[in-house]
């Protein structure tokens, strides 16, 4: 019953974590476009009070103009629209999944003993500690006079993911070292959000309600933090989808395809933004082609060696039981399954033939099952499957 109540949270949570991720980010997208499509007030009244910029668009049967102040209205209107709780609403809902999946199931899905032998509870303070000190360590950077220069602080940040997503990949099972570096990327999201553009926006609110010019640098430091979340989305995105591609996080150089793929999405937002802005050179995208290219070619398949011998399926079948029978059955005797991932049952001569090709797949080329490694299914066993797939034997049975 622990396991079908757990399953249940864990569906409810990641429900509402794409309801407001989705939210967070369209609206996060949409006022990155915007504020790259204004063009200066036709009207000089306009240009008078202060607006800065303007659009016009047309969505859904209506006409909408939009304006954006250099600085602030002279007279705040009594209704005003804030964005914040899409952020915080998928940053809980993303910390509620985090502890229940990867915290309170550590030992299946965050300790890898063949990575480092860690405690469940030293594995889940290292994962907590990362996301202390990723914030403080990046708005300790922002904050310093290198906050003043984008682009040396653009490189800094870029050493430091790189160094934060090798040293999780040293620590954690892969899967569990991706989450977590999104976790460090959506973290400094939100709080971004949360210390630095929310207050922000209250003092300059606070300033223009009582006839004050509102503090300039208020906006030039939201603008930075907001920017900055712009250029970590596409990694954190990849991220929340990363757990169904185990060819990404299984590999020996992991840490090297989340680097990869992070840059990858960072210079497709860069072009999206240049785009949005009428000069957008195709640099950024060939750049971040050729790096999903040379990850998909590095990552391969490579034919391995011939097999010494056939194995045939009765051969097999004490692995399969031992080993992958625990979780993939009706009724599965693993206490963290209620049911059989991804539906897959191994009980029957023909459901193991049916899922040869998965079986292979993910014992043998990315050798993420069994999941944790939770059997100890040996290196002896997995070449006994690779000789059963590849055998000529293997498909009389």
């Amino acid at each position: 019953m622990e396991a079908y109540v757990v399953d249940w949270l864990n569906l409810l949570g990641r429900w509402v974590h794409l309801i407001t991720g989705v939210a967070w980010i369209g609206s996060s997208f949409y006022f990155i476009w915007l504020d790259n499509h204004l063009v200066p007030p036709a009207a000089s009244d306009d240009d008078a009070k202060g607006v800065g910029g303007e659009l016009w668009s047309v969505h859904g049967g209506g006409f909408y103009h939009a304006q954006k102040y250099r600085v602030a209205p002279a007279q705040i209107p009594p209704t005003l629209h804030w964005f914040k709780w899409e952020a915080y609403s998928t940053w809980f809902s993303g910390m509620f999944l985090l502890a229940l999946i990867y915290w309170y199931g550590a030992s299946i899905y965050l300790i890898d003993p063949t990575v480092a032998d860690l405690s469940p509870l030293a594995a889940v303070g290292i994962g907590v500690a990362v996301l202390l000190f990723g914030w403080k360590i990046y708005d300790g950077l922002c904050r310093s006079p290198l906050g003043n220069n984008e682009r040396a602080l653009s490189a800094v940040l870029f050493a430091l993911v790189a160094l934060l997503a090798w040293g999780l990949c040293q620590l954690f099972s892969g899967r569990g070292a991706y989450i977590h570096y999104g976790a460090v990327l959506g973290s400094i999201m939100v709080a971004n959000v949360y210390y630095v553009i929310i207050p922000g926006q209250r003092r300059m609110v606070a300033a223009a309600e009582q006839g004050k010019l509102p503090d300039p640098e208020d906006g030039l430091r939201a603008k930075q933090r907001s920017v900055h979340n712009t250029y970590f989305t596409l990694p954190v995105l990849f991220v929340m989808t990363s757990n169904h591609f185990a060819m990404t996080f299984s590999h020996k150089y992991n840490w090297l395809i989340l680097i990869a793929l992070s840059l990858a999405g960072a210079l497709i937002r860069v072009w999206f933004v240049a785009r949005h802005k009428g000069r957008a050179t195709p640099l950024p995208l060939v750049v971040a082609g050729a790096l999903l290219l040379a990850v998909a070619v590095a990552i391969a398949p490579r034919s391995s060696e011939a097999v010494a011998r056939d194995v045939t399926l009765a051969e097999l079948r004490p692995v399969i039981e031992e080993r992958c029978t625990v979780c993939h059955a009706a009724r599965p005797t693993h206490p963290a399954f209620p049911a059989a991932p991804a539906g897959v049952l191994l009980e029957t001569d023909e459901q193991i033939i049916a899922e040869r090709e998965r079986i292979y797949q993910q014992t043998v080329v990315t050798r993420v099952m069994p999941i944790g490694n939770l059997t100890g299914m040996s290196d002896d066993e997995r070449s006994q499957v690779d000789a059963w797939y590849r055998s000529a034997a293997d498909h009389d049975d």
